[in-house]
């Protein structure tokens, strides 16, 4: 039971906004239903506008005293309810990202890829603030991708985040000893020291996830210029006039360049766009976000794509350099 503290804290952070109390239901506990966001005149035909935002996990997100919603889940139910809908022609995929962990990235991907062949529906990729690393990897499962000038695209490369604490343990003179099945078997452990024995196996498998990430981009993007290609995919960034120059993308729009792509692509010539959301979710316009992992100050979700790291929200355990240990597709700057 919360207490009357909390629900006090609560209005004052809602100011005079609608407020909605949820007791009892997580985020994912209510079937997705649809809204018409934007309408054409006559139009019977749709485009479902699908979000990835934030961190790409295969976990739920925590969200304030709720848990969220797990991405990996959300696509895949997004995506079948796409698949089913007869009235839905297209998907605009927005996302906005800086990745997330190679597993989870790649499972989205496959999920786009199994939509497009069940389906035979197209699939345009909406860059909005960042598709970076993870983001552009799952970009590379759309069939024409439609970038602002302003997006952060590319970052195409794997990281791991090692950290050691034993200079600071040996200072304070702790010990620790860690028994091992065998000598490779601690590599990456705070509590000691990287070895290159141990550096060379951990970059042997980041080498193996990079290789598996430059063949998705060469087969979705044999516009790259051949003598380019080593630096498109050296782990830098491009702003979106300069990812078009270098075939990273296809186009510089917005959502309704991409909608009007996504209608060429299914050969209609008019669809509304609508999103799914939870029946809780108030949803009123195009760029209002399908289901995400959040619930803001305002008792609604996050806007689309924002990769939120705020005190309110308690997002930071979502970061690498947190509690998450694993390989990376992602850009985070701030982590070197």
């Amino acid at each position: 039971m919360r207490s009357p503290l909390l629900i006090v804290l609560l209005l004052s952070l809602t100011g005079c906004g609608n407020l909605v109390f949820t007791v009892g239901v997580s985020s994912g506990s209510s079937k997705l239903t649809s809204t018409v966001v934007h309408n054409e005149k006559n139009a019977s035909d749709q485009v479902a506008i699908i979000d990835v935002s934030g961190m790409i996990l295969n976990a739920p997100k925590p969200a304030l005293l709720s848990q969220g919603e797990n991405p990996v889940a959300l696509l895949h139910e997004q995506l079948q309810k796409a698949r089913e809908d007869d009235k839905v022609k297209a998907v605009i995929l927005r996302i906005n990202t800086p990745g997330g962990t190679v597993t989870a990235t790649d499972v989205m991907y496959r999920e786009v890829m199994r939509f497009k062949e069940q389906s035979k529906k197209p699939v345009v990729v909406l860059q909005m603030d960042i598709a970076a690393s993870g983001g552009y990897y799952l970009s590379c499962a759309g069939d024409h991708v439609v970038a602002y000038p302003s997006t952060i695209t590319g970052s195409i490369g794997v990281i791991i985040q090692t950290m050691s604490f034993k200079p600071a343990l040996d200072r304070w003179g702790i010990t620790t000893e860690a028994l091992t099945s065998g000598k490779n078997k601690a590599a990456g452990s705070p509590l000691g020291t990287l070895t290159d024995e141990h550096r060379a196996v951990l970059q042997e498998l980041v080498d193996d996830f990079y290789g598996r990430f430059i063949a998705t981009v060469r087969a979705a993007r044999p516009n790259i210029p051949a003598d380019r290609f080593a630096d498109v995919t050296d782990g830098r960034v491009f702003s979106g006039e300069d990812a078009l120059a270098l075939g990273l993308v296809d186009e510089l729009g917005d959502l309704y360049d991409a909608h009007t792509h996504a209608k060429k692509l299914a050969k209609i010539s008019r669809a509304n766009m609508v999103i799914y959301h939870r029946p809780l979710n108030y949803v009123a316009s195009p760029y209002a976000a399908s289901p995400g992992p959040h619930v803001n100050s305002q008792g609604g979700g996050a806007a689309p794509g924002s990769t939120q790291v705020n005190i309110l929200q308690f997002n930071l355990p979502e970061m690498p350099g947190g509690a998450s240990v694993g390989f990376y597709y992602l850009w985070q700057p701030t982590m070197n």
